[in-house]
């Protein structure tokens, strides 16, 4: 799946207007382009840039599309990849020096950023059916109303492996599928276009998606350290750090008290509940106080728990949860995700999605203990790969020739290097946490603020999880209420639906004007 995790089940804008398309070396100092087929042919940098006009909230603002490819180096100088970016500028902006700059990417590990770009904050968008599976082609690309571009210059960026960006020269994937080599890649690329496009004095943001989420840690730790760049502000679309939070251990209780809360908004979204709450904020609320207290209470006592205390704890998670009180006696009070998902609505022979488990899906094995696939990700992902090819070869002028990967990258390194928080203690290997990094870059900067956008629905990164995580960040108290979390009824891509994708904006472009202003 596009948005993956490791751990098991774990882990695209305007009015075509005039095109010149150069390399990037031909704009730093023009020369003869290299022959076809030679090493400097195969490193060589290309752009094509296009401009562009939407309206936003009643007012044409005029914007430039730069599609290219940056050449990134080996600290031996060495040309190791080429990663591609799509960065949209206001045109009207007299001093753009200090506009705000905001750097956008998806997760995975290996995904491409199309979501992001098409689907939430590029000026064009991909429509597509709510909460149900979006018919075949032909499909729509619309103004996207909701663009930040109103608000904030936009990079768009594709991680390497994706995209069209690709290892070339002295590269190898070792160099680039990792923790600390992705986040050396993204930090690399940031600084050459800071430095290119003279934004050292912009506002800067990073708002990742996802892994997204995963990457901004350690990357707004290390563009602070490595380059001296202090960032505004990051925002965390979806957001995992802990990625023990989502992992079904043995003997790890933690994760079912995390997913309760998903679990009976969920339900309560398919109506599958006896009796359903009016108001579904209330009973997340309610199943967050069971989770935390007498539900985990239960769990901790493991095999000793009464046969009294066990039936009284499946009846109060048969409310929250809709499942049977004897399913959840037989699965001992511990539903995982993929049991969760195929058993909720099995009477109608449906499964429920992961990212986004509004969506359905027919259910081929009706006796199946595990749900075997994501509806959500077919539901969406043919009209997203078309418009997105569509309109990086028709509006960007960009790629007609070359192959753009939904997908990409090979066997990730968890294994974090020197001075790398994430790992268990004791010398023994753990799930990565990136929290540390997130904690260390608010103490280096302390005015740099977050955000964290939660979906309701969003069962890959469940919010109360990530409660949790930026609850225990260890943060001085003064700096405790930069972090802001935000809700959505929606799922992890809440963009999704139209009523949040306008939300969204709202919050996001707040945040980017009090991250700003500060």
């Amino acid at each position: 799946m596009r948005k993956r995790f490791w751990l098991g089940a774990m882990v695209i804008c305007l009015l075509a207007g005039q095109s010149a398309r150069v390399s990037a070396q031909g704009r730093r100092g023009g020369g003869e382009a290299p022959a076809a087929g030679t090493e400097e042919a195969s490193t060589k940098e290309e752009v094509s840039v296009t401009e562009h006009t939407i309206t936003i909230g009643g007012k044409v603002i005029p914007y430039k599309a730069t599609a290219s490819t940056t050449l990134l180096k080996n600290d031996a100088g060495e040309p190791i990849g080429l990663m591609y970016s799509v960065a949209y500028t206001r045109s009207d902006v007299k001093d753009v020096s200090t506009r705000p700059i905001s750097f956008y990417y998806n997760g995975g590990p290996g995904s491409s950023t199309m979501w992001l770009h098409m689907g939430a904050f590029g000026p064009r968008r991909v429509a597509t059916t709510e909460g149900e599976f979006t018919a075949p082609a032909p499909y729509k690309l619309v103004d996207n109303t909701e663009s930040l571009i109103d608000k904030t210059d936009m990079v768009f960026i594709d991680a390497m492996g994706t995209g069209y960006s690709h290892i070339v020269g002295k590269g190898a994937p070792n160099l680039f599928y990792g923790i600390d080599e992705d986040m050396g890649a993204f930090g690399q690329f940031i600084n050459i276009y800071i430095n290119r496009n003279g934004r050292w004095n912009s506002p800067k943001f990073l708002m990742g998606e996802s892994y997204g989420t995963f990457r901004s840690a350690v990357l707004g730790n290390y563009l602070q350290n490595r380059y001296t760049m202090h960032l505004n502000g990051i925002v965390l679309m979806s957001s995992v750090l802990d990625l023990s939070s989502l992992t079904f251990g043995p003997g790890d209780d933690r994760v079912y008290v995390y997913y309760l809360p998903s679990y009976a908004a969920v339900a309560w979204y398919h109506k599958a509940l006896k009796n359903r709450p009016a108001n579904l904020e209330a009973f997340i609320e309610e199943a967050r106080q069971y989770g935390k207290g007498e539900y985990a209470s239960a769990l901790f006592k493991g095999d000793k728990i009464s046969a009294a205390e066990k039936d009284t704890v499946a009846k109060k998670l048969s409310y929250f949860t809709g499942l049977s009180e004897d399913y959840l006696k037989r699965a001992n009070l511990r539903v995982t995700l993929g049991q969760f998902n195929v058993e909720l609505l099995r009477s109608r022979g449906l499964t429920v999605g992961r990212i986004d488990a509004r969506f359905t899906g027919y259910t081929r094995d009706l006796l199946s203990e595990q749900s075997a696939g994501d509806p959500e990700g077919p539901a969406v992902g043919g009209a997203f790969t078309a418009m997105l090819n569509q309109y990086n070869h028709e509006e960007l002028k960009f790629g007609l020739d070359k192959d753009y990967h939904n997908q990409g990258g090979g066997n990730w390194n968890w294994v974090r290097g020197a001075g790398g928080r994430g790992g268990g203690g004791g010398g023994f290997p753990g799930a990565p946490n990136v929290s540390g990094d997130l904690a260390q870059a608010m103490i280096t900067n302390p005015k740099l603020l977050v955000e964290v956008e939660n979906g309701y629905y969003d069962f890959a990164t469940p919010f109360f999880a990530t409660e949790f995580t930026m609850e225990h960040l260890g943060l001085p108290a003064d700096l405790q209420g930069h972090v802001q979390l935000k809700y959505y009824d929606a799922g992890h891509m809440m963009y999704l639906r139209d009523g949040a994708r306008s939300q969204l904006h709202a919050n996001i472009a707040a945040f980017v004007d009090k991250a700003t202003k500060q």
